[in-house]
Protein backbone atom coordinates (compact mmCIF):
# COMPACT_ATOMS: atom_id res chain seq x y z
CA UNK A 1 0.00 0.00 0.00
CA UNK A 2 1.48 3.34 -1.00
CA UNK A 3 1.55 6.44 1.17
CA UNK A 4 -1.56 7.99 -0.43
CA UNK A 5 -3.56 4.80 0.12
CA UNK A 6 -2.41 4.60 3.76
CA UNK A 7 -3.39 8.23 4.29
CA UNK A 8 -6.85 7.64 2.79
CA UNK A 9 -7.33 4.49 4.84
CA UNK A 10 -6.37 6.34 8.02
CA UNK A 11 -8.79 9.17 7.16
CA UNK A 12 -11.58 6.60 6.84
CA UNK A 13 -10.56 4.94 10.13
CA UNK A 14 -10.41 8.30 11.88
CA UNK A 15 -13.80 9.38 10.55
CA UNK A 16 -15.38 6.10 11.61
CA UNK A 17 -13.84 6.29 15.07
CA UNK A 18 -15.04 9.85 15.53
CA UNK A 19 -18.55 8.94 14.41
CA UNK A 20 -18.58 6.02 16.87
CA UNK A 21 -17.96 8.46 19.71
CA UNK A 22 -21.21 10.26 18.97
CA UNK A 23 -23.48 7.70 17.35
CA UNK A 24 -24.42 4.08 17.55
CA UNK A 25 -22.84 1.80 14.96
CA UNK A 26 -26.17 0.90 13.36
CA UNK A 27 -26.95 4.60 12.85
CA UNK A 28 -23.73 5.30 10.96
CA UNK A 29 -23.97 5.02 7.20
CA UNK A 30 -21.22 4.68 4.62
CA UNK A 31 -22.29 8.15 3.44
CA UNK A 32 -21.61 9.52 6.93
CA UNK A 33 -18.15 7.96 6.89
CA UNK A 34 -17.19 9.25 3.44
CA UNK A 35 -18.52 12.74 4.25
CA UNK A 36 -16.51 12.86 7.48
CA UNK A 37 -13.38 11.40 5.83
CA UNK A 38 -13.80 13.66 2.79
CA UNK A 39 -13.35 10.80 0.33
CA UNK A 40 -15.46 9.59 -2.55
CA UNK A 41 -17.78 6.62 -2.43
CA UNK A 42 -15.66 4.67 -4.92
CA UNK A 43 -12.57 5.40 -2.81
CA UNK A 44 -14.30 4.01 0.28
CA UNK A 45 -15.36 0.88 -1.60
CA UNK A 46 -11.88 0.41 -3.05
CA UNK A 47 -10.69 0.00 0.55
CA UNK A 48 -13.70 -1.70 2.19
CA UNK A 49 -16.57 -3.73 0.76
CA UNK A 50 -18.94 -2.79 3.59
CA UNK A 51 -19.16 -0.95 6.88
CA UNK A 52 -18.72 -4.34 8.59
CA UNK A 53 -15.48 -4.82 6.62
CA UNK A 54 -14.33 -1.46 7.97
CA UNK A 55 -15.14 -2.64 11.49
CA UNK A 56 -13.15 -5.83 10.87
CA UNK A 57 -10.21 -3.77 9.59
CA UNK A 58 -10.27 -1.67 12.75
CA UNK A 59 -10.27 -4.85 14.84
CA UNK A 60 -7.35 -6.14 12.79
CA UNK A 61 -5.55 -2.85 13.28
CA UNK A 62 -6.00 -3.14 17.04
CA UNK A 63 -5.29 -6.85 17.44
CA UNK A 64 -3.15 -8.23 14.59
CA UNK A 65 0.21 -7.28 16.02
CA UNK A 66 -0.73 -8.96 19.30
CA UNK A 67 -1.94 -12.19 17.79
CA UNK A 68 0.19 -12.41 14.68
CA UNK A 69 3.18 -10.33 15.66
CA UNK A 70 5.67 -9.97 18.46
CA UNK A 71 3.45 -11.12 21.29
CA UNK A 72 2.93 -14.59 19.80
CA UNK A 73 5.65 -15.38 17.31
CA UNK A 74 8.85 -13.54 18.12
CA UNK A 75 11.63 -16.17 18.10
CA UNK A 76 13.52 -16.56 21.33
CA UNK A 77 11.12 -14.43 23.33
CA UNK A 78 8.23 -15.90 25.23
CA UNK A 79 5.34 -14.14 26.85
CA UNK A 80 3.02 -15.74 29.32
CA UNK A 81 -0.66 -15.94 28.56
CA UNK A 82 -1.26 -13.47 31.37
CA UNK A 83 1.12 -10.95 29.75
CA UNK A 84 -0.61 -11.38 26.40
CA UNK A 85 -4.04 -10.86 27.96
CA UNK A 86 -2.79 -7.73 29.75
CA UNK A 87 -1.41 -6.49 26.44
CA UNK A 88 -4.83 -7.01 24.81
CA UNK A 89 -6.45 -5.10 27.66
CA UNK A 90 -3.96 -2.25 27.24
CA UNK A 91 -4.96 -1.99 23.60
CA UNK A 92 -8.61 -1.98 24.54
CA UNK A 93 -7.90 0.77 27.05
CA UNK A 94 -5.98 2.75 24.42
CA UNK A 95 -8.95 2.39 22.08
CA UNK A 96 -11.63 2.67 24.74
CA UNK A 97 -13.63 5.31 22.88
CA UNK A 98 -13.92 2.92 19.92
CA UNK A 99 -14.53 -0.12 22.09
CA UNK A 100 -17.17 1.52 24.27
CA UNK A 101 -19.11 2.61 21.20
CA UNK A 102 -18.81 -0.80 19.59
CA UNK A 103 -19.87 -2.71 22.70
CA UNK A 104 -22.85 -0.50 23.42
CA UNK A 105 -24.86 -1.19 20.30
CA UNK A 106 -25.91 -3.89 17.87
CA UNK A 107 -22.36 -4.13 16.53
CA UNK A 108 -21.31 -5.71 19.84
CA UNK A 109 -22.01 -9.23 18.57
CA UNK A 110 -20.08 -8.60 15.37
CA UNK A 111 -17.18 -6.98 17.22
CA UNK A 112 -17.07 -9.72 19.84
CA UNK A 113 -17.22 -12.32 17.07
CA UNK A 114 -14.01 -10.88 15.62
CA UNK A 115 -12.37 -10.86 19.04
CA UNK A 116 -13.51 -14.43 19.68
CA UNK A 117 -11.64 -15.53 16.55
CA UNK A 118 -8.44 -13.90 17.76
CA UNK A 119 -8.87 -15.32 21.25
CA UNK A 120 -9.40 -18.83 19.85
CA UNK A 121 -5.97 -18.60 18.22
CA UNK A 122 -4.36 -17.31 21.40
CA UNK A 123 -5.93 -19.76 23.82
CA UNK A 124 -5.25 -22.68 21.46
CA UNK A 125 -1.54 -21.86 21.71
CA UNK A 126 -1.79 -22.04 25.51
CA UNK A 127 -4.07 -25.03 26.11
CA UNK A 128 -1.11 -26.91 27.56
CA UNK A 129 -0.96 -24.29 30.34
CA UNK A 130 -4.24 -25.61 31.73
CA UNK A 131 -4.35 -28.87 33.58
CA UNK A 132 -8.03 -29.54 33.06
CA UNK A 133 -9.57 -32.92 32.50
CA UNK A 134 -12.12 -31.67 29.96
CA UNK A 135 -12.22 -31.76 26.16
CA UNK A 136 -10.08 -29.06 24.53
CA UNK A 137 -13.03 -27.57 22.67
CA UNK A 138 -14.99 -27.25 25.92
CA UNK A 139 -12.03 -25.55 27.60
CA UNK A 140 -11.49 -23.22 24.63
CA UNK A 141 -15.13 -22.19 24.64
CA UNK A 142 -14.98 -21.50 28.37
CA UNK A 143 -11.79 -19.43 28.14
CA UNK A 144 -12.97 -17.42 25.15
CA UNK A 145 -16.42 -16.76 26.60
CA UNK A 146 -14.99 -15.83 29.97
CA UNK A 147 -12.46 -13.40 28.54
CA UNK A 148 -15.11 -11.82 26.31
CA UNK A 149 -17.17 -11.29 29.46
CA UNK A 150 -14.10 -9.68 31.06
CA UNK A 151 -13.75 -7.33 28.07
CA UNK A 152 -17.40 -6.30 28.37
CA UNK A 153 -17.04 -5.91 32.15
CA UNK A 154 -13.94 -3.73 31.68
CA UNK A 155 -15.80 -1.56 29.20
CA UNK A 156 -18.76 -1.20 31.55
CA UNK A 157 -16.40 -0.28 34.40
CA UNK A 158 -14.69 2.31 32.17
CA UNK A 159 -11.44 0.31 32.32
CA UNK A 160 -10.90 1.43 35.91
CA UNK A 161 -8.69 -1.53 36.84
CA UNK A 162 -5.20 -1.94 35.44
CA UNK A 163 -4.83 -4.40 32.56
CA UNK A 164 -2.26 -6.36 34.58
CA UNK A 165 -4.58 -6.65 37.56
CA UNK A 166 -7.48 -7.72 35.36
CA UNK A 167 -5.39 -10.30 33.49
CA UNK A 168 -4.03 -11.65 36.80
CA UNK A 169 -7.55 -11.99 38.22
CA UNK A 170 -8.71 -13.74 35.07
CA UNK A 171 -5.84 -16.23 35.26
CA UNK A 172 -6.54 -16.91 38.93
CA UNK A 173 -10.14 -17.77 38.07
CA UNK A 174 -9.37 -20.04 35.13
CA UNK A 175 -6.27 -21.75 36.51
Amino acid sequence: MDRRQRKTREAIFSAFRELLQHRRYENITVQDIIDKADVGRSTFYSHFETKDALLYAICSDIFDHIFKGDMCNYPGQTHSLEEKLAHILWHLRDHKKDITGLLSCESADLFMGYIRGYLRELFTLHLKDFNKDVPDDFLLNHLISSFCAVIKWCSDKKMEFSPEETARNFMILVS
